[in-house]
C-alpha cells in the first residue's frame, strides 16, 4: 500500500496532471505535494482548496446524512446505519484551463484529508482521474 509520496507520484502519472497534494482540510496544511501549484505556492493552494473542501463536508446541502440501513436480519443488533466515511466523495472544479479534483480520503482514525489533483484541461481525462483518485485514496496508508 502506498504512502503519501508514492500516492502523489502515481497521481502525477495521469495524463495532463500538473500538480497533486494531500491536504488536511481542518488546518489547511499540505501533508505532501508534487508538481506545480496553480498560484505558484503549494501552501496557498492547500489553504484555498481546504476552504472549499470544508464547506462541502460541513454544509448540509452537500453532505446530507445517508439514510439508515435496515438491520442485517432478524434479531440483528448494533446496526449503525449508513455507510462510514466522509459524506462527500469528491469535488470537481472546472476552470477555463484545467480541472481540480478533490477526493476525500477515508481513514481508520478521525481525519479530514483529501487528495487534490490539478489537471490541464486540454490533456487531462476527468473520468479517468476520478477513478484513479478513488483507487489511490482507498489504498493510501497514512502514518
Amino acid at each position: 500500500m502506498p504512502g503519501i509520496d508514492e500516492c502523489l507520484l502515481e497521481a502525477m502519472a495521469l495524463p495532463g496532471a500538473r500538480g497533486a497534494a494531500l491536504v488536511d482540510w481542518s488546518s489547511g496544511l499540505a501533508l505532501g505535494t508534487v508538481g506545480e501549484s496553480p498560484v505558484g505556492d503549494h501552501e496557498t493552494t492547500a489553504a484555498e482548496t481546504a476552504e472549499l473542501a470544508r464547506a462541502a463536508a460541513e454544509y448540509e446541502s452537500f453532505a446530507q446524512p445517508a439514510p439508515a440501513a435496515p438491520p442485517a436480519g432478524p434479531g440483528a443488533a448494533g446496526s449503525t446505519g449508513g455507510p462510514a466515511g466522509p459524506p462527500v466523495e469528491d469535488l470537481i472544479v472546472t476552470t477555463r484551463t484545467g480541472y481540480h479534483v478533490l477526493r476525500f480520503v477515508e481513514t481508520s482514525f478521525d481525519s479530514s484529508v483529501f487528495l487534490h489533483l490539478w489537471l490541464d484541461r486540454a490533456e487531462g481525462n476527468l473520468a479517468l482521474a476520478r477513478l484513479r483518485l478513488r483507487a489511490l485514496a482507498e489504498g493510501l496508508v497514512l502514518r
